[in-house]
């Protein structure tokens, strides 16, 4: 700037007009280019308003490549990882049992062993289900998950294991020709109903229970297709029964068609006999029956 600017403003900015520059691009002068904007995702950011940002911004390769932290990283505990890793869990199920075919379910207690009568019954169901085409679904544990997938393996069918992250790990049993680990419950639930044309339950705990509640819920409300429930083991099942008749179908708590989605046998033989049948009448044959 001028003495004479410095003297009197006015007059030079009367002088400007006569010349026809603008005061101001001596101070546009004095400052750089304003730089480019950089972009992260669906944001854009300008670097001098980044630096206004707490912490030193790192590159998403920088991140990445990072070495191991000390302690567990904190956004593996956000809901949106868990959103992905859950995501995961669907895509990983649905790819490895898209092509299975016809398939069923077994269900029962982990807690039995070789030498229970348990273990013997869900070994022959996996036989007669390998036998008969069907591929064999289970959790992928011990007990009745291992006694149905050993009859499966052992007489050449498809042997399946869906098993869980529990606090006390349960170990996945060695007959399983396929296994898929699941973190989340509900992601594991979704793989057994959707690739599953029957369940067959055998007596066990809770987490049995809530498998058959859960498919008689899903057939009751039309979320999923009409499938065979078999239940083995009279002496097991005929007390729960008898209180839903004589309980929950007088309190109009349920149906009699609700009642009618329960097969009880004692049979393995007879319970296959059901599904087959049941494939038949649909249209959705195993390799063996149609």
């Amino acid at each position: 700037m001028t003495e004479h600017e410095r003297a009197d403003p006015q007059q030079a900015g009367i002088d400007s007009q006569r010349t026809g520059t603008d005061p101001k691009e001596h101070d546009r002068a004095d400052h750089a280019p304003i730089p480019p904007a950089m972009r992260r995702g669906r944001v854009s950011i300008r670097p001098g308003a980044a630096a206004r940002f707490e912490g030193k911004r790192r590159t998403e390769d920088e991140k990445l490549l990072a070495g191991r932290p000390a302690e567990r990283p904190a956004f593996l505990e956000t809901d949106t990882w868990r959103a992905l890793r859950i995501l995961s869990e669907f895509v990983e199920g649905f790819e490895a049992l898209a092509e299975v075919g016809p398939a069923v379910a077994v269900f029962g207690s982990a807690r039995v062993g070789e030498d229970d009568p348990g273990y013997a019954m869900a070994q022959r169901i996996g036989r007669e289900l390998a036998d008969a085409g069907f591929a064999v679904i289970t959790g992928g544990g011990p007990g009745v998950m291992e006694a149905a997938n050993r009859g499966a393996h052992e007489a050449g069918g498809l042997s399946i294991g869906c098993n869980i992250e529990l606090p006390h790990e349960q170990h996945l049993n060695p007959y399983v020709d396929v296994s898929i680990e699941f973190h989340y419950f509900f992601a594991r639930k979704t793989m057994f109903v959707k690739y599953s044309d029957a369940f067959i339950i055998l007596p066990g705990g809770f987490g049995t229970l809530d498998e058959l509640f859960e498919s008689l819920t899903l057939i009751q409300t039309g979320k999923i297709k009409h499938f065979p429930v078999v239940l083995i083991g009279h002496a097991y099942w005929d007390g729960l029964i008898a209180w839903m008749r004589e309980v929950q179908l007088p309190a109009g708590a349920i149906a009699q068609s609700d009642l009618d989605l329960l097969r009880v046998t004692d049979d393995p033989e007879e319970a296959v006999a059901i599904i087959i049948s049941h494939a038949q009448s649909n249209g959705t044959e195993s390799s063996s029956t149609s």
